[in-house]
C-alpha cells in the first residue's frame, strides 16, 4: 500500500488537537471545581471542589509534561532524553488512574526518537486494556540497538483497531483524524529512528516490541569483476578503424 505523506500543518494540527483533546477534561474539571467555590457555602462542598481542584490540577501538568516529551521539541537543545525522564513522566500520566505502571530501564541518555517512540508506545498499551490492568514497560540494550518490549495485561485486552496499519504509515481509506493521529505520528518517529514496531496477542496480554530494522545490505566490494566470458563483446574487424582513429 501507499505510505501516506502529511504536510507539516496538518500533522501540527493533528497532534494540537490530540494534546487538547488530553488536557481539556481535567481543564474542565478545575472550572467546575472554581465555580462551585463561588457558590457554595457548604463547608464540605467546598472541600470536594478543592480536592477536586487538586487533582485535576495534577493531572492537567502531568499530561502536559508527557506531550512536551512525547510530541514536542522537549531536549531539542541536544540528541539524548535521559529514560528516567521518560519514566517519570509516564508514571505522572497513570497516576490515580486504573492502570498500573512497571518500569524496568537502564539509568542512561538514549536517542531522542527512540525515547519519543518509546512514549508514544505507552500510551497505545494503555489504550490495549480499556478496562485497566498492568503496562510493563522493558528496554534493554544501548541507545544504539535498544530493544523496547511493552506488556498490556487486563481484561478484554486487545490490539487497539486500525493500530498496525497506522503504524505502517498505510491506514484505511488512506486518510488520517486526530483518533488516529497517535498511532500514525509513532509510525513516523520510528520510521525515522530506524526501529520496527510489532503486535501480539495471547489470551488478556498484548505486547508490543520494538526492535532495530535490520541493515540493508551492501554489495560486496571483494566480488570478482565481471569477465569476457559474461560480458560478450563485438570483435573488431581488421579493416575497420578503431574508435579513437581521426576521422
Amino acid at each position: 500500500m501507499t505510505l501516506v505523506q502529511l504536510d507539516a500543518l496538518d500533522l501540527s494540527a493533528l497532534l494540537c488537537s490530540r494534546v487538547c483533546h488530553d488536557v481539556i477534561s481535567p481543564v474542565g474539571a478545575i472550572v467546575n471545581g472554581l465555580e462551585v467555590l463561588e457558590d457554595e457555602s457548604d463547608t464540605a462542598m467546598r472541600e470536594f471542589a478543592l480536592e477536586l481542584i487538586a487533582k485535576s490540577a495534577r493531572q492537567a501538568s502531568a499530561r502536559l509534561q508527557f506531550a512536551r516529551i512525547a510530541f514536542g521539541a522537549a531536549g531539542s537543545a541536544g540528541a539524548s532524553i535521559d529514560l528516567a525522564d521518560a519514566e517519570k513522566v509516564s508514571r505522572g500520566m497513570f497516576a490515580d488512574d486504573k492502570t498500573q505502571l512497571a518500569w524496568k530501564a537502564p539509568q542512561a541518555l538514549y536517542p531522542k526518537n527512540k525515547v519519543k517512540l518509546l512514549l508514544n508506545l505507552v500510551v497505545i498499551a494503555q489504550s490495549a486494556i480499556p478496562r485497566g490492568g498492568l503496562i510493563d514497560v522493558v528496554v534493554r540494550g544501548d541507545g544504539d540497538a535498544p530493544t523496547l518490549t511493552l506488556t498490556s495485561k487486563g481484561s478484554h485486552a486487545r490490539i487497539p483497531a486500525h493500530v498496525e496499519a497506522l503504524i505502517a504509515g498505510t491506514p484505511e481509506g488512506g486518510t488520517v483524524d486526530a483518533h488516529a493521529i497517535l498511532p500514525f505520528y509513532a509510525g513516523l518517529v520510528a520510521r525515522a529512528a530506524g526501529m520496527d514496531v510489532r503486535f501480539s496477542i495471547d489470551g488478556d496480554t498484548v505486547t508490543i516490541e520494538s526492535t532495530p530494522k535490520p541493515a540493508p545490505a551492501q554489495a560486496d566490494e571483494t566480488a570478482p569483476a565481471p569477465t569476457d566470458e559474461t560480458v560478450p563483446s563485438r570483435p573488431v574487424a581488421d579493416e575497420e578503424p578503431p574508435e579513437t582513429a581521426l576521422a
